[in-house]
């Protein structure tokens, strides 16, 4: 049974409107100590680790792991997709995708060894940079039309 076990990972791809009306997404330099894709642009997120009985576990974790790694409070957590990838160190990943409201708070690295800085930028700024690899681009863009359909 081990050869299908995934660890699951929960990205979370916290959206706020700009003055100018535009949406702009909060993204997060992964620090140099990361075992996969240290030095990229990401979402933030992390691993599913809830404790037994709890509902809501996707939203659970996303929640946490975006206050922990960078303050920041999100509202509405929306599913946007889900695949699974293996990390540079070989592990099997599920990785769940969610777009979540920007509530409130100054987002910051709080957790160093795992966010080296944020960014809020939007698609084209997104679409620009040589630091975002193509599945953060997809994963944005397709939480992009999540939002846009509602």
């Amino acid at each position: 049974m081990d050869e299908y076990a995934h660890v699951v990972n929960v990205d979370g791809a916290v959206a706020r409107a700009r003055d100018d009306g535009s949406t702009e997404y909060l993204l997060v330099e992964r620090s140099a100590e990361e075992d996969h894709a240290a030095g990229l642009l990401g979402l933030p997120g992390g691993k599913l680790e809830p404790e037994p009985g709890i509902d809501h576990a996707v939203e659970a974790t996303v929640r946490r792991e975006i206050e922990e790694e960078v303050g920041v409070v999100v509202g509405e957590v929306a599913y946007v997709c889900s695949g699974t990838f293996e990390t540079d160190t070989g592990h099997q990943c599920l990785n769940v995708v969610t777009l979540c409201a920007y509530d409130g708070g100054d987002a910051r690295p709080r957790e160093p060894e795992e966010v080296a800085a944020v960014h809020w930028l939007t698609m084209d700024e997104i679409r620009a940079r040589e630091d975002v690899p193509a599945f953060t681009e997809t994963y944005v863009e397709r939480a992009a039309a999540v939002r846009d359909s509602k």
